[in-house]
């Protein structure tokens, strides 16, 4: 190593790499990639992008297939309409994700980000290809920002921007049509603006969001914002597969000389690795935080080894034992466990979606009220009922006293029907026979029927005389 090269090898790791030694930004100019890896991340890319845009505009049975709208506690997942009350579904669910993404980084490294993340995804299939379109090559880049305001400049940067904000604002769209669904959305497009101020200063302030973060913040995000970027380094472990480069095949590095014998490692030196990473790192110096696992660095490697008639793979997909040791992947006792952990959380969140009832009752003696003797020899409580329909359609609704006598006398109303996707709350009067009435605070049970057909029993008590 010259002294150069040894001082880079020491002082690397003292700060991230969009940051220069002076404190100040280290802009990123990414080489555009090309190869095996680029061409699938771009098929995911597509699928991804295509999925994203038009998935607010799916219905199943008139229902959105997802909506997320957090303002009025409603969710729809799959065309299934959850309320609040079915909020420990999302806990497990949460709790699934969580694992899930702990399990994927131990076993895959930040694959995550290099491939399915919206940051990623975004910026370097929509973004960053419009700015290598507009404004040219890395080099004409440099370049051009370095130069004066010409016209040529003012020109580029002006169609640039404006595309990023008009794609910023058709993302903050689409993030509104999750929330409130799409046919809200296109009504209130078509009603005048004055009608939804707030709205639209939501949106503008979410436009200028994503404008923000992919014209200026961009890599920063991923090398420092990021909270799943910070926490990767403990998750890691020595069996983790991740983008490694093969120091035992590629060191020393050195020049390549066409015919002369080469006594040095497959690392010619040429910094292709370096000139596509989107975070600007050389991952020849090891495992860094800031490698977002994109395969950018092996398609550039790779295309470097076949051209010297090398082998392929001096950049590639293991982990730190199969460089080190030349072992194989080995799915460790760690990865085991959480494996065991995620297919039974995934099997307790189906069980909870299928067994999910689409009505929902929660009835309760109203406080402060003690019993009252009625003519006939008859106990009556009050009662308070609470009754969610999920549906999309009106319920009838019935309630009966089970495996006692008994008569529910309904308060203002002769018949519960419940709306579509409303809560219905109800009071009655439950007067069962004296002689039914064994103790101070009987156990009970309402039974809710629907068209005659029970679909959920409630427990409860009632109150009599001390026997």
């Amino acid at each position: 190593m010259t002294d150069e090269e040894l001082l880079h090898a020491e002082t690397f790791r003292d700060r991230v790499s969009n940051v220069t030694d002076k404190g100040k930004r280290n802009w990123i100019y990414a080489f555009k990639p090309k190869g095996k890896w680029t061409n699938y991340r771009k098929y995911l890319a597509f699928f991804y992008l295509i999925t994203f845009f038009a998935l607010p505009f799916i219905k199943v049975n008139d229902l959105p297939f997802m909506m997320i709208n957090i303002l009025e506690g409603k969710f729809i997942l799959f065309s299934k309409i959850f309320w609040p009350q079915d909020f420990f579904i999302f806990a497990i669910a949460m709790i699934t994700f969580i694992v899930f993404v702990v399990l994927f980084t131990v076993v895959f490294g930040r694959l995550f980000c290099g491939w399915v993340c919206p940051q990623t995804i975004f910026m370097e299939f929509i973004f960053r290809p419009i700015e290598w379109m507009i404004e040219g090559t890395p080099t004409q880049q440099r370049k051009l920002n370095d130069g004066g305001w010409t016209g040529e400049k003012i020109f580029k940067k002006s169609i640039k921007h404006f595309l990023f904000l008009v794609i910023s604002f058709a993302i903050a769209h689409t993030f509104l049509a999750y929330i409130l669904g799409i046919d809200e959305v296109i009504a209130i497009v078509k009603e005048p603006m004055e009608d939804h101020v707030g709205l639209l200063s939501g949106l503008i302030i979410f436009t200028l969001l994503f404008y923000g973060v992919y014209a200026y913040v961009r890599d920063i995000v991923c090398t420092t914002i990021c909270p799943y970027g910070r926490l990767q380094s403990v998750m890691f472990d020595k069996d983790t597969m991740q983008i490694s480069y093969d120091y035992k095949r590629g060191e020393p590095r050195g020049k390549f000389k066409k015919g002369a014998e080469r006594t040095e490692g497959d690392c010619i030196g040429c910094n292709k690795c370096v000139h596509v990473c989107p975070t600007g790192i050389d991952i020849r110096d090891g495992i860094q935080m800031e490698c977002i696992g994109c395969t950018a660095c092996i398609d550039a490697c790779n295309d470097v080894m076949e051209s010297l008639n090398f082998e392929k793979g001096l950049i590639r997909y293991a982990s730190e034992n199969e460089i080190s040791t030349g072992k194989k992947f080995h799915f460790n006792t760690r990865m085991k466990a959480y494996t065991v952990l995620l297919s039974i959380l995934l099997v307790v969140m189906v069980i909870m979606i299928v067994s999910r009832k689409t009505v929902d009752s929660y009835i309760t003696r109203i406080k402060g009220q003690t019993y009252q003797e009625m003519p006939g020899h008859k106990i009556s409580n009050l009662y308070e009922a609470k009754i969610i329909n999920k549906t999309r359609e009106e319920i009838p609704v019935t309630l009966k006293l089970e495996g006692m006598n008994g008569e529910v006398k309904l308060i203002g109303n002769k018949n519960i029907v419940l709306k579509k996707e409303s809560i219905g709350e109800f009071t009655f009067f439950l007067e069962i026979p004296e002689s039914e009435v064994q103790h101070h605070s009987t156990k009970i049970k309402i039974g809710v029927y629907r068209n005659g057909e029970r679909i959920q029993t409630i427990k409860t008590k009632f109150l009599g005389p001390y026997q």
